[in-house]
């Protein structure tokens, strides 16, 4: 017997929905965008919708931006930096558990 899976899509937040649930105009987001610090998807129509994680993540670029007086260019690197912390934690979880070996060895 075979068995086909369906793919599954995931809820996905428009424009104006990701705009208000992070407190920010929903310009604001657009130029997120523009400058790369948010990922978007578009549609055929050219509507924007976003993960259901992006008001956290714009969350993190506003408070980079007010709180240290970073630039949008120096929020990407440290967002960049943030993400790359979080890999090499995982990486470490799995190599004090046991389960995985690094994939440099």
């Amino acid at each position: 017997m075979i068995v086909s899976l369906l793919p599954v899509r995931t809820p996905r937040l428009d424009l104006d929905t990701a705009a208000a649930a992070s407190g920010i105009h929903p310009d604001l987001l657009q130029r997120f965008v523009e400058l790369g610090l948010v990922p978007a998807t578009t549609d055929a129509a050219g509507r924007l919708s976003f993960a259901r994680s992006t008001p956290a993540r714009i969350g993190t670029i506003v408070r980079l931006h007010a709180d240290l007086a970073l630039n949008y260019s120096a929020v990407a690197l440290v967002l960049d930096l943030l993400a790359r912390i979080d890999n090499l934690e995982g990486q470490r979880r799995l190599i004090q558990s046991g389960t995985d070996q690094p994939s440099w060895t």
